[in-house]
């Protein structure tokens, strides 16, 4: 009598066994609807184990192993990955949508100011005069000036259009004279409570306004949900050819028009989009129709203020493995070194005084985490600059030891702090540490304003920003990795981790890096956590949704620079192909 069976899928590998069959007497194989092999399998599982093979039935994996898979499993679509390398698609915990406007211009693809001059003249060409021309993403380093945009630059190019150029990083924004007439921005216009307005030698506005680009940017006419609708699925197809399968959207909001609190901060306003953004019903929207075709979101939402945010239904947890909220977040206690205007514990190198600014009181920001809190919400606001942290981490601390755990939603709570960029006091860290405070951290800062940190930052400070170690391996703080908009790239950020290196080849703070396989599981397996999807994704792992994502080369041996000139080959989302880089091989069926 014969007898066969089939033994049990552990984590990181195959294990089959079977007793003895008659002879000529074949084990029937597991249908599945995909397997991948062939390859280099980098599961990020807790050994880090390697394997060479995949198996998917539906959404999730069924088997990970070598190539004995294919004994054990047939599948009507079979890849043969050439040596590539399949990984857990990436986990980016802090992206901003940035959608392209009807009135944008590429003004982040400009090499030099004539550039973005000559993109306004034809804007302004098809617009015609009186119309807004908006757009982001420049940086005054990519610029073969080596300034900042100015008001008369863009006076020079387009004098009868206001002109509203947000530049990377979202802290500052270039405007010209038509807008500033618009704005009523002036001479005489004071500083805003928690902005700068930059000036010249006459104090006229030069241009340059930080952090409170609502003062000129709240008159920028909406295009309105209906002509952003398509710009924003396009954005969200344009993450997973980046590699990118899930993200938390920081910018999220419970309410479909801005809402302005009165007076001149309102804090829940993008600074420039307005309504324009993805907000939690118009996501609710996108996602019930074609979520299996866009990478997974985790909503932070701004804190509307405590009345609305009562009157809201639900909280963080809600939604499913395609849409949920999470945190509040993007609530900025200061603002960003793009500006600057981080808020530090020191002057800024060559500005005596200048420390940046906050933007709370420490009673007023004690009020946000606390009704947040109270009303069963994970925190997760903005602190870059080390005295913002410190602020932070003393509300949280306040809210996590006063409020009575009845009064909280959970004792899982997972609250963390936002970007993390200049280490903080010891002292600072250890409270993070009793609390389990955790860390979503930018590592790309540190290449893309590798410019702004030398030029600003003193030297203990410029070594030790966006620390992983001293936090990580001396104080235990858990950290997740991701993009925030500066601009977003995975790979990017995963280089800096490693080398601590930016465009100028200068190594900043060497004890601050992490090892290439340390890296990768904060860009795949960490955040997760932060959402406790822990168990559904971020590893290749029988039972997980087969998130993944291969790449042409080795992460773990190819040289560094690789990470900068790479691209990601083909994205699976819930074992579906939905993206494929053209030119990267036989192209496959995309998800329908």
């Amino acid at each position: 009598m014969a007898v066969s069976r089939f033994g049990k899928w552990l984590q990181g590998g195959f294990v089959a066994a079977a007793l003895a069959l008659p002879a000529g007497q074949a084990l029937a194989k597991e249908a599945v609807d995909l397997i991948l092999h062939k390859g280099q399998v980098i599961t990020v599982d807790r050994a880090f184990t390697l394997k060479t093979a995949v198996a998917v039935k539906g959404e999730r994996i069924v088997a990970v192993g070598g190539e004995e898979l294919l004994n054990a499993y047939s599948a009507p679509k079979v890849i043969d990955l050439g040596g590539k390398t399949l990984m857990p698609g990436f986990t980016d915990t802090h992206l901003h949508p940035k959608p392209v406007s009807p009135n944008d211009i590429a003004v982040q693809d400009a090499k030099s100011i004539t550039e973005v001059q000559a993109m306004l003249r034809a804007k302004a060409k098809e617009l015609g005069p009186g119309k807004w021309i908006t757009g982001y993403g420049w940086q005054e380093s990519n610029f073969a000036e080596k300034r900042n945009l100015s008001r008369a630059d863009l006076d020079a190019a387009a004098p009868n259009n206001p002109v509203a150029l947000l530049r990377a990083g979202s802290h500052s924004a270039a405007y010209n004279t038509a807008a500033f007439k618009i704005a009523k921005v002036d001479k005489s216009t004071p500083e805003p409570a928690t902005g700068l307005i930059e000036r010249g030698p006459d104090g006229e506005p030069s241009g340059i306004i930080r952090e409170r680009m609502d003062v000129v940017s709240k008159f920028i006419p909406d295009p309105g949900w209906e002509a952003m609708r398509g710009p924003t699925i396009t954005w969200l197809k344009q993450m997973l050819a980046l590699g990118i399968t899930s993200f938390h959207d920081a910018s999220g909001t419970i309410d479909d028009e801005p809402v302005d609190k009165g007076g001149t901060d309102s804090k829940d306003l993008d600074p420039l989009w307005g309504a324009s953004n993805m907000t939690w019903t118009r996501a609710r929207e996108i996602y019930a129709k074609m979520g299996n075709e866009l990478p997974r979101i985790t909503m932070y939402i701004i804190h509307p203020g405590a009345e609305r945010l009562k009157a809201f239904p639900y909280h963080t947890g809600y939604g499913d493995n395609q849409l949920r909220l999470g945190a509040i977040g993007e609530n900025a206690v200061d603002g960003g070194f793009t500006g600057p205007t981080a808020w530090l514990l020191a002057d800024y190198k060559g500005q005596p005084g200048f420390r940046g600014k906050g933007r709370f009181t420490d009673a007023e920001l004690q009020e946000l985490v606390d009704s947040a809190a109270k009303l069963g919400w994970q925190m997760g606001i903005h602190a870059i600059g080390d005295a913002a942290i410190v602020q932070a981490v003393k509300a949280y601390h306040n809210a996590l030891t006063t409020i009575p755990d009845s009064a909280l939603a959970s004792n899982d709570r997972r609250w963390f702090l936002d970007h993390f960029t200049i280490m903080p006091p010891d002292a600072t860290m250890a409270t993070m540490a009793q609390d389990h405070v955790m860390i979503s951290q930018q590592p790309n800062f540190l290449y893309n304003l590798d410019d702004r940190y030398a030029a600003l930052l003193d030297d203990w400070r410029l070594a030790h920003n966006n620390a992983v170690v001293t936090p990580v391996k001396k104080f235990g703080l858990f950290m997740a990795f991701a993009s925030d908009n500066l601009p977003i790239g995975p790979l990017v950020g995963l280089y800096a981790a490693v080398t601590r290196k930016g465009p100028s080849g200068a190594v900043r703070g060497p004890e601050e890096a992490v090892t290439r396989q340390e890296a990768i599981r904060m860009y795949t397996a960490n955040g997760p956590y932060l959402s406790w999807e822990e168990n559904e994704k971020g590893t290749l792992e029988p039972g997980k949704l087969a998130d993944m994502i291969v790449l042409p080369f080795d992460p773990l041996t190819a040289p560094m620079e690789t990470f900068l000139t790479g691209a990601v080959d083909m994205t699976f989302l819930g074992g579906k192909l939905v993206y494929q880089r053209p030119g990267s091989g036989k192209k496959a069926a995309l998800a329908k």
